[in-house]
């Protein structure tokens, strides 16, 4: 590429060295494998590098699946005849509770981040995403919030109400007592954390540290996936944390938005909880499909046909997967134009995934096959998919899903979807990717009988069920009775489910056994195309030699002497001269080199932060409310001291020679920086939250007539009102102290964080007051419990942005926040336009809104 962005065309490495001096490139990779390398000893949990923290997530993930699956299998014993007392009512409803949790929220969903956390930056030719510590405390939130949860079963405190949670079934104690939902609840709002995190990682990371050259119509396909999906997880979970919100302030603290006695409606939980669970199928979905994406070309010996075709459909599938929430909820009495609407979108969703399907056969009819135990699960998963998608095209359409409503037809129909769509790509992704990640491959005789088994296996258990669930055998029974003609189906299913396990035991055997006896696989052993088959056999930690520029699609087979010149250290950053952790940020578009980004090292902060977050959560479980508050101020030093000590850092020097004879700075700001780009995402997220719980109030005026109630006091005027001007003062401040700070004037600039600081949280107390003063009680009615929540998280939000600007000024007073150096303050100022948008919505809302109707 002679594009002088990209550097002067001829010049190799960095301008001050002989590239092509053997012993210049021996120093090089010396001190890049001691920068990059991993601790040793108890160290090595400090460990913050993609490589180490993706593979405890798909370790743990597996962990978590094994431990799933146990809990499936003892429930097709308990299912296999009728009248069986193998297990209790009760341990039955916490395994078939926790088995639905287990595998979605803590399988299903992290397996794709986990395996994006590991192949992604190399894919992206990158030596590492852009917060590697965020990764770090994701996997240590998901695993000690997935223990929280899946321990409970051994104190026999599992919940026992399905994976949905519907209340009122689980909102009063008296139907459900102990702390099975809670855990339910405040495990999974932890788990949340780590899910939001990881997508906030990868969607920058796909944006911004793309190599040079790459634009967004080169990038491989399973990027493309992954920004999809990472988009999808920002606005999914979102209204499930507001209806986890809801539904706990129902059980600890009475208020009733589930409870149609005081106003409240179980309806709204239905609706928050499947605008997150219908998207997440596709969240599940779409990551195997991206797999596939990878897998197909390499065994046809072929670039993807209809590239921009499956780009559209991966992004329309995921457009319409937000607009299906309620055909989970055919049952429930909507209206009828409802129905129809979202049984066409539920049959329209159809057509992109069709084309995904379609991409992949054309491109296997135009290419050179070679047929292996990828390629086997592949076309399994193919297979199995097909037949899911056809009978969710059957429960799309409202009479049939009446009939097959909560029956084992739907059970089938899901596993269909889910084990085709996402367990046997992901199989094929271990098999395909094993030899990049250790070097060596899987038996491909164990991979055969491993496929066989799985296969064949599969569809005996799931195939009887179509014919117990139209025969009428309900979902989650603990068990039937005789005579019904369920005898056989049942006992099918589950043999076929042992024999399924027997299929992924063989799996797990190969993972698992010794292997260091056996040779090295060939590098690049499939004779792939993408960046990723560029890790050599034996792994350095430092991910690429250096860091390629790229013109096409398949550099691999397309750019000539690539994997050389890669190797050599002819592209960008051959070196780690002054001993950091660095790799380039590009832009958006068209990834023109725009930073050299320096990464933080390993740490035991993002394990102290998670331990600490974790607790807040497990304590308030219990209530045990001394220790939550305790802990919950512990958790909020540790982040600062983190952030304080590992973020914004001023560098030795504004600049780097990067190679190709290409300098970049060191430290940027504003929408330059990879921290502003995480910023917005995160509050794009938190945004998404906010207006769910704004939807519920709306929801509620739709559905009553008399919402507000006529004999309600609202909060008044005057102190919403005055809350607003508070926090929009303190949104003016915030704005003002970034551009005074910006143009040198430090001092006034200090003063004005102070004070943003400081009318924040009058704002923030102003605006709690009002529902105080007026009296509103929030346990007698849904109305006064649906404003003071919507207070509270403004409030809450405003208390933030005031600790945000404190932190800015104890930042510039240190000296580690200058004119020039703002990331901080810049930041915070782009959190402050979301807080003010978030302060007008909520005062327009429980202050003007009852005005105008």
């Amino acid at each position: 590429m002679s594009d002088a962005r990209f550097g002067i065309p001829g010049i190799t490495g960095a301008t001050h060295a002989d590239q092509e001096d053997p012993a210049v490139r021996q120093g090089q990779e010396a001190r890049l494998a001691k920068v990059w390398e991993a601790p040793k000893g108890w160290r090595y949990w400090s460990a913050v590098n993609n490589t180490e923290v993706g593979i405890w997530y798909t370790a743990t993930a597996f962990a978590f699946m094994l431990f799933a699956g146990v809990l499936g299998l003892m429930m097709r014993v308990q299912l296999a005849v009728p009248e069986n007392d193998f297990l209790s009512a009760n341990l039955y409803n916490q395994a078939y509770t926790l088995h639905g949790t287990v595998m979605m929220f803590l399988f299903a969903v992290p397996i794709f981040e986990a395996v994006a956390i590991v192949i992604l930056p190399q894919m992206l030719g990158a030596r590492d995403l852009p917060f590697p510590r965020l990764s770090a405390f994701g996997y240590w939130c998901f695993l000690i919030g997935g223990v929280f949860v899946c321990g409970s079963i051994f104190f026999s405190s599992a919940p026992t109400s399905g994976w949905f949670m519907y209340p009122p079934l689980t909102t009063q104690e008296r139907f459900t007592p102990g702390y099975g939902p809670d855990i339910w609840l405040l495990g999974l709002s932890f788990i949340e954390v780590a899910s939001i995190a990881a997508a906030v990682e990868l969607i920058v990371g796909t944006l911004k540290c793309r190599p040079p050259g790459m634009r967004l119509n080169l990038m491989p396909l399973y990027a493309w996936y992954v920004l999809v999906v990472a988009g999808m997880i920002l606005f999914a979970f979102p209204p499930l944390i507001a209806g986890d919100i809801l539904f706990e302030l129902e059980r600890l603290f009475n208020w009733p938005f589930f409870d149609p006695e005081r106003g409240g409606d179980p309806i709204l939980w239905q609706h928050l909880f499947w605008i997150f669970g219908h998207p997440e199928v596709y969240i599940v979905f779409l990551p195997a499909i991206a797999l596939l994406a990878m897998i197909v070309p390499t065994f046809a010996q072929r670039p993807l046909l209809g590239y921009s075709w499956i780009v559209l459909a991966a992004v329309g599938t995921g457009f319409l997967s937000f607009g299906l929430w309620a055909h989970h909820m055919y049952t429930t009495g909507l209206p009828s134009i409802s129905l129809g609407f979202f049984s066409a979108a539920s049959e329209a969703v159809a057509i992109p995934t069709g084309v995904q399907i379609f991409v992949f056969l054309a491109t296997l009819l135009t290419g050179r096959v070679i047929y292996s135990v990828p390629m086997l699960f592949v076309s399994g998963a193919l297979a199995i998919f097909v037949l899911g998608g056809l009978t969710g095209v059957m429960v799309a359409i409202v009479p049939f899903d009446w009939q097959a409503h909560d029956t084992y037809f739907v059970v089938a129909h899901l596993h269909y979807v889910l084990i085709g769509g996402m367990l046997f790509p992901v199989v094929a992704g271990i098999y395909y990717y094993w030899p990049m990640i250790t070097g060596r491959k899987l038996s491909d005789r164990l991979g055969k009988v491993a496929f066989w088994l799985m296969f064949v296996g599969f569809n005996l258990a799931f195939l009887p069920m179509h014919w117990s669930g139209l025969m009428g055998m309900p979902r989650r029974v603990w068990t039937y009775p005789a005579g019904l003609s369920l005898d056989l189906p049942n006992l099918l299913s589950s043999i076929g489910a042992f024999v399924f396990a027997a299929g992924f035991l063989v799996v797990v055997f190969e993972a698992l056994r010794p292997r260091g006896h056996l040779p090295y696989a060939p590098r690049n052993v499939w004779n792939a195309g993408t960046p990723e088959w560029l890790a050599d056999t034996d792994d350095k930690g430092w991910g690429v030699r250096s860091i390629p520029l790229i013109t096409t699609r398949y550099p691999l087979w397309e750019q000539p002497n690539f994997v050389d010149d890669v190797d050599k250290g002819r592209f960008y950053l051959p070196d780690a001269e002054e001993m950091q952790r660095e790799t380039l940020v590009t832009g958006v578009l068209d990834a023109t080199p725009a930073q050299c980004l320096r990464v933080p090292g390993p740490t035991f902060m993002t394990f102290w932060a998670a331990v600490l977050l974790g607790a807040v959560f497990i304590f308030a479980t219990f209530h045990w409310w001394l220790a939550t508050m305790v802990s919950m101020v512990l958790a909020t030093g540790a982040i600062i001291l983190w952030l304080w000590r590992g973020t914004a850092i001023i560098p030795e020097k504004p600049t780097k020679d990067v190679g190709r004879g290409l300098t970049l700075p060191l430290y940027v700001s504003g929408p330059r920086s990879v921290g502003w780009w995480a910023m917005l995402i995160t509050m794009i997220g938190d945004s998404t939250a906010f207006l769910s719980l704004v939807f519920g109030y709306y929801f509620f005026f739709t559905i009553h007539v008399d919402f507000p109630p006529a004999d309600a006091d609202g909060p008044g005027l005057f102190w919403p009102l005055t809350a607003l001007a508070l926090v929009l003062a303190a949104w003016l401040a915030a704005q003002l102290a970034l551009r005074i700070n910006r143009a040198g004037g430090v001092g006034a600039a200090r003063l004005l964080m102070a004070g943003g600081g400081v009318l924040s949280l009058a704002g923030g107390a102003a605006l709690v007051y009002a529902p105080f003063v007026t009296g509103l009680d929030p346990v007698t009615h849904v109305y006064p419990a649906t404003v003071w929540v919507l207070a509270i998280w403004t409030s809450v939000h405003a208390a933030v942005g005031a600790l945000m600007l404190f932190y800015c000024l104890a930042r510039s007073l240190a000296g580690r926040m200058t004119p020039v150096h703002d990331i901080d303050i810049s930041n915070v100022a782009l959190y402050w336009h979301f807080m003010a948008a978030t302060a007008a919505i909520a005062v327009a809302t429980v202050a003007l809104f009852p005005l105008a109707v």
